[in-house]
């Protein structure tokens, strides 16, 4: 019998090729003289402009290859992509001008250039303006593209973009994160915030606290034991991070060109390698002191479920109960007074585990030229390290409810009013509080308060998700950005954290700048 006749959705099928197959395949179309033309991008919301570009890209060549960003790697904001990477795959599928659709498992066009080798490369005729292509996308596009001898094409007469009419017309915004975000794009440009992001490459900062490692161990919980009632796990592996005023240090390092770091360690030996593996050696200044036990703060956790935020069980911490000895004390002194001279600000993290002493308090609130602080309170330190009460002076901060409450000696306070008042007796050009899942408020010099919503609801995790916004917060800070901005961009720092387990990477300066360019395009 002969077979059935393929249907439309047969043949939209077929046009998707695997990554894994997609090189050979059009490894054998060139061998057979085709000129092959690509066009890269997300494709999130199919509109007249992509239409155009992708009939015109079609008419340049043989074959016409689409390449489409896997979801995860989409970095645009909340919400997004719109829609997942299987429609968007049948939706360019579906158009008589395409050829073949790969979906590509990485952030940028790179791997998908070098994997199709295309004879054209397309882009939209808005990427031939500098100001419109700031995250420098297409001139690392263009390197490999000249790279593999294929030629850069801009073209499309209609244009529109995806972004602006989701930010406009859908709902993957709250309303708060719309209204908030409208209201910011209506004051700042596009080039507004990448400049502001680009102001701090130059700064020279100095970043003082405990170095802590937070150690990961996960199991899988049994039940309870028949004697005892104790919870049963078996271990299955283990991760250790750089948390503390490490992992600030991390996260500064993606924006800043000269930072050095100073803090005090022990001298254990799988210390110094995971040391030697995240700092440089000319921004190591931390003391190193046999005596001292390293801060390990280890815990133990269920297994990451998807869209589930962690599960963690309880934690042991190890950390020496007594402040460091005078000659240690002495030797970060010294250091401070080296390493202080012509810096722009030093970032102080005090988790109030002893290293800062008040000798070093006092040392640091005199000769700072600028001080961001962020005063934790924790399970080890719970009412002892409380902000009102060990500082004197901040030109920023940043802190949270329960530290905000404790600095207040209330339980139920008026936030905002509380907040203005620790930043007027800490005499405060900028102060924020984090809230969570609520808001975070922002206070600058007087101004009225600024009230940002949080930018991630999906939570992963919230260990580390208030010293990503701590370090980008004060980035803007020294570089005194409109507190609105400022917030802003603590705000995006903070919603990238949130969807890894602890401070397994540091913020990423180009999926930062992506996503707020993307927010601000109403």
């Amino acid at each position: 019998m002969p077979s059935a006749p393929a249907t439309h959705a047969d043949l939209v099928s077929s046009k998707i090729v695997s990554f894994e197959e997609a090189r050979a395949l059009f490894a054998g179309l060139r061998e057979s003289g085709k000129t092959i033309v690509q066009s890269h991008g997300i494709w999130d919301l199919i509109h007249p402009g992509h239409i155009c570009h992708l009939e015109e890209a079609s008419e340049l060549g043989d074959v016409l290859v689409v390449t489409i960003t896997a979801d995860r790697h989409v970095h645009k904001g909340p919400g997004r992509p719109y829609f997942n990477e299987q429609l968007r795959l049948r939706s360019i599928a579906a158009l008589e001008c395409v050829s073949h659709v790969v979906l590509i498992p990485f952030p940028d066009a790179g791997p998908a250039i070098e994997c199709v080798q295309p004879h054209i490369y397309c882009r939209g005729k808005e990427y031939e303006d500098p100001d419109f292509d700031l995250s420098g996308i297409v001139k690392t596009e263009t390197e490999v593209v000249q790279r593999i001898g294929a030629q850069m094409r801009y073209i499309g007469s209609v244009k529109y973009s995806s972004t602006k009419l989701l930010n406009q017309y859908f709902d993957h915004l709250s309303g708060p994160v719309r209204s908030f975000c409208n209201t910011l794009a209506s004051q700042f440009t596009r080039r507004d915030f990448h400049d502001a992001v680009e102001s701090f490459r130059d700064l020279k900062l100095l970043v003082v606290g405990e170095t802590i490692f937070d150690r990961y161990s996960y199991v899988k919980v049994q039940g309870l034991t028949s004697k005892n009632r104790i919870i049963s796990g078996r271990f299955l592996n283990q991760e250790t991070q750089c948390g503390g005023a490490l992992a600030v240090f991390r996260h500064i390092q993606q924006f800043v060109n000269h930072v050095r770091y100073v803090s005090l360690t022990g001298a254990e030996s799988w210390v110094q390698e995971e040391l030697r593996r995240h700092i440089p050696s000319d921004q190591d200044r931390i003391v190193r002191d046999p005596a001292t036990t390293t801060i390990v703060k280890e815990r133990y956790v269920e297994p990451l479920s998807e869209g589930k935020e962690m599960s963690k069980l309880f934690a042991v911490n190890y950390l020496d109960a007594q402040a460091p000895p005078r000659p240690v004390l002495d030797k970060i002194r010294k250091t401070l007074e080296q390493e202080i001279k012509g810096v722009d600000a030093v970032l102080l993290l005090d988790f109030g585990h002893g290293l800062m002493h008040p000798e070093l308090r006092e040392f640091l609130q005199e000769n700072a030229p600028y001080l961001a602080l962020n005063c934790q309170t924790n399970s080890n330190n719970h009412g002892f390290n409380i902000i009102s009460r060990k500082y004197q002076r901040a030109d920023a901060f940043t802190l949270d409810e329960q530290e905000l409450m404790l600095a207040s000696g209330q339980r139920q306070p008026n936030f905002e009013a509380e907040l203005k008042t620790l930043s007027e007796n800490l005499h405060s050009r900028y102060a924020w509080l984090t809230r969570g899942a609520v808001e975070t408020i922002g206070l600058h010099e007087g101004q009225p308060a600024c009230l940002c919503p949080p930018l991630e609801y999906e939570v992963v995790d919230t260990i580390g998700a208030g010293d990503a916004f701590f370090s980008v917060a004060a980035l803007a800070a020294v570089r005194q950005l409109p507190v609105s901005l400022a917030t802003f961009l603590g705000q995006l720092a903070g919603a990238q954290a949130v969807k890894v387990v602890g401070n397994a990477r540091p913020i990423s300066k180009p999926i930062l700048v992506q996503g707020g360019m993307s927010l601000l395009n109403f």
